[in-house]
């Protein structure tokens, strides 16, 4: 797909490339976050008469492909955009596993990489290896500290007590997770009751979410991807699960979860969150939902929007398509984008959410690094 302003010449435009899933597993996540965020960011260029690259005019050209969740189709379609398609940069994949699988092809072109829906531990071996890879969405720790004062605190309030119940989706993002978790966890002397991995796309939770419950634990934790996030919540529903403290990972903050399961999701924590407070957040949901139709996600998508504004203006700082004065622009700059003035120390952005809570029908964020308007967790309470 290719969006170009009628009448520009090729010479004029900037190619942009972007492969992620439309198909497959991880296209839910995919439609909601990435997708409709580049969407948004090229027609905002291309309304404005695109981008000043040396004082010349540029439109975005968007050729776009479906990677069907297949790490291997995203190789070679990243083959085709380098040496077929001949695009000038390319959006980051979407997903932690995509990121790590896909950088050494990123790499072996050049291509600035700012990795979105990516949260590793491995960001400095990875950094190293690939200089043009870029991390925005936080570290591994960083995610499970987050949940792990969550924890503490409410198990001094005594809410809680020491036991938990943790399950994980089998892929590279909920395996590293949990490994961490199960360490942090154990630093603060909680007792993990309930240990549960499961294949990514598993149709039935039940017998999942039936264990957890027999655990007997007040705290459920679950480092979940977007199928896997809607079917543990339907699961928790039907057998009312009684905990005071529920986390699921990714999804919790799309706006669907909320849509699917309205009150009942209401005191629910999820990966992620925002300042729904913040104008400038205010003002790019209100840019999404008119010209995607969309409604943003309260995490990623302004991250992914963020990513997009830091390429923008990098091509435009460095004044050039030039891929590696780009990458090295991103790696001096700062960046005026809608989660704040953000820069890359050791190719590594640390202005993130961590935690958000579904609060009275809104996804805010309740822990996070050098960010403003966290808000006090709420104890979960039932189904209803």
């Amino acid at each position: 797909m290719a969006l170009l302003t009628s009448g520009v010449h090729a010479a004029d435009v900037i190619k942009i490339g972007a492969i992620a899933p439309k198909t497959g597993g991880l296209a839910g996540g995919a439609v909601v976050t990435q997708w409709p965020n580049v969407e948004l960011w090229v027609n905002q260029v291309n309304a404005r008469g695109g981008l000043d690259v040396g004082g010349k005019m540029m439109q975005i050209e968007l050729i776009e492909y479906d990677d069907k969740t297949n790490p291997g189709e995203h190789i070679k379609l990243a083959q085709r955009l380098a040496t077929q398609d001949k695009v000038d940069f390319i959006v980051a994949p979407y997903g932690t596993g995509f990121n790590i699988a896909t950088a050494p092809i990123y790499g072996k072109f050049g291509y600035p990489m700012i990795a979105v829906s990516a949260i590793t531990d491995k960001m400095e071996e990875l950094t190293q290896r690939y200089p043009n890879l870029f991390f925005t969405l936080g570290t591994t720790t960083a995610f499970v500290q987050g949940v792990t004062e969550i924890l503490v605190e409410q198990r001094a309030a005594g809410t809680i007590g020491n036991e938990v119940a943790m399950v994980n989706v089998a892929d590279a993002f909920g395996i590293e997770l949990a490994d961490r978790a199960r360490e942090l966890f154990a630093a603060e002397g909680f007792d993990i009751v309930y240990d549960k991995s499961y294949p990514l796309g598993t149709p039935d939770l039940s017998p999942v979410m039936k264990g957890a419950k027999e655990s007997g634990a007040k705290a459920f934790i679950a480092w979940s991807y977007p199928p896997d996030s809607f079917g543990l919540a339907e699961q928790a529903i039907i057998e009312d699960l009684d905990v005071n403290v529920y986390y699921s990972a990714v999804a919790t903050s799309f706006p669907a979860f909320s849509g699917v399961y309205g009150s009942k999701i209401n005191n629910v924590l999820g990966a992620g969150g925002t300042n729904v407070d913040d104008p400038a957040i205010a003002a790019y949901r209100a840019a999404h939902s008119e010209i995607t139709g969309k409604t943003a996600d309260y995490w990623a998508s302004a991250n992914t929007y963020a990513a997009l504004q830091i390429l923008e203006q990098a091509i435009v700082g460095a004044a050039t398509l030039d891929r590696d004065t780009v990458t090295q622009y991103i790696k001096d700059n700062s960046f005026d984008t809608v989660m704040g003035d953000l820069s890359f120390k050791n190719n590594f952005s640390d202005t993130f959410w961590s935690v958000g809570q579904w609060q009275d029908g809104v996804f805010r964020g309740v822990k996070g690094s050098n960010v403003e308007g966290a808000v006090n967790v709420r104890l979960k309470d039932g189904w209803k």
